[in-house]
């Protein structure tokens, strides 16, 4: 169990590019409750497999909007068990040179993760 009871609701949504949108829509408009629900340390050791890959993707996105807007990142979030294993890209519909481009183009929260978007996709935040 994730312990936030947002970052629960979102992984528990059956849809999981509706789940990461809602999230870029909490992180664009800083909203305040979510933001500080996020500095409560989650045990990532209570997490199930599924969670622990959830929080793998959005705890890139999480850091990556954090950064950007100097805010602190919480410890937890950089936890090394939130990385994969072998390159993820959230984006399915592309091609190994695409592939690449992310690899190399994407800033640190993102490549120390293992996990890739298209920023361009993601630019709301």
């Amino acid at each position: 169990m994730i312990g936030n009871s947002y970052l629960q609701s979102l992984c528990d949504y059956p849809e999981e590019d509706t789940s990461i949108n809602q999230l870029l829509e909490l992180l664009k408009a800083k909203d305040k409750k979510f933001i500080d629900s996020l500095t409560e340390e989650v045990d990532i050791n209570l997490c199930n497999e599924k969670e622990i890959e959830y929080l793998t993707k959005v705890s890139a996105l999480i850091d990556y909007n954090f950064q950007l807007h100097n805010i602190d990142v919480p410890k937890w979030l950089r936890n090394e068990k939130l990385a994969f294993n072998k390159p993820y890209f959230y984006s399915k519909r592309i091609s190994d040179f695409e592939k690449i481009h992310l690899m190399y183009s994407n800033p640190a929260p993102f490549r120390q993760r293992n996990a890739y978007y298209d920023l361009t996709s993601i630019s709301r935040i």
